[in-house]
């Protein structure tokens, strides 16, 4: 498990993310458009940073209503305290240069709209090019290294939310 942090550490940037659950217990995940289709650890939750004067919640649910226009939905629970992971050596470039990784606040919410409702080319700069449902015990296994230790974290934590 990762260490848990009351409030963003210094030098981490301050995000939100949502763990969706469909009806049947399993977990929204898309797949990154910067990543071979054929990557085995391109898939992710949504997620992204937290505009300034914006709460974790807030922030959660535009972060996911851009990148997946999923709106058709109700808050779960809430993983308490921040996550944090570490960006690896040589990521990042002009745009993270200022961070050594990101502090993240979780959000579970169940889903109640159609399949249809799920448009990943809605927003202004699209992140993911495919989605699915899965069983929420996989999440860790497809996101990269260095997120799983926080999506490990995030399955166990939500885990209960699940029919399995």
């Amino acid at each position: 498990m990762t260490p848990v942090h009351n409030a963003p550490p210094a030098g981490y940037r301050p995000c939100a993310g949502a763990v969706v659950l469909n009806a049947g217990g399993q977990v929204f995940v898309a797949r990154r458009i910067d990543q071979p289709a054929d990557a085995a650890h391109a898939w992710q939750l949504p997620q992204g940073g937290i505009d300034d004067g914006e709460d974790a919640e807030t922030a959660a649910r535009r972060e996911l209503a851009e990148e997946t226009n999923i709106r058709t939905i109700r808050l779960l629970a809430e993983l308490p305290g921040w996550q944090c992971y570490d960006f690896p050596e040589g990521m990042g470039g002009r745009r993270w240069r200022h961070y050594r990784g990101q502090a993240q606040k979780w959000f579970a919410y169940g889903f109640d709209g159609p399949d249809s409702e799920i448009d990943l080319k809605a927003g202004p700069k699209p992140e993911f090019e495919a989605w699915d449902w899965v069983p929420m015990a996989r999440l860790p296994s497809l996101a990269v290294p260095f997120k799983r230790p926080v999506y490990a974290a995030v399955a166990a934590r939500f885990r209960s939310l699940t029919a399995a």
